[in-house]
């Protein structure tokens, strides 16, 4: 595991909390759950991206930005 990974058949995301040891701070956790969140629902879709880090990197880095910065 690089910094997060899911598991499709278990359907859990694992996020480290430490890389190389040194601690991964909340906001690189929280990019890095909705980048395997990404995979999880291009994967439930079947859809071709699943496994197109490009596309999934850029996509879940706008959503963790605009779900951090939203207000109600």
């Amino acid at each position: 595991m690089a910094l997060g990974h899911i598991d499709y058949a278990s359907r859990t995301i694992r996020v480290a909390k430490q890389a190389h040891n040194k601690a991964v701070g909340k906001d690189e956790r929280s990019d890095t759950f909705w980048h395997e969140l990404t995979h999880a629902i291009l994967h439930d879709m079947d859809s071709r991206l699943v496994n197109d880090e490009r596309f999934v990197m850029r996509f879940a880095t706008r959503l963790n930005n605009a779900i951090n910065s939203a207000k109600f």
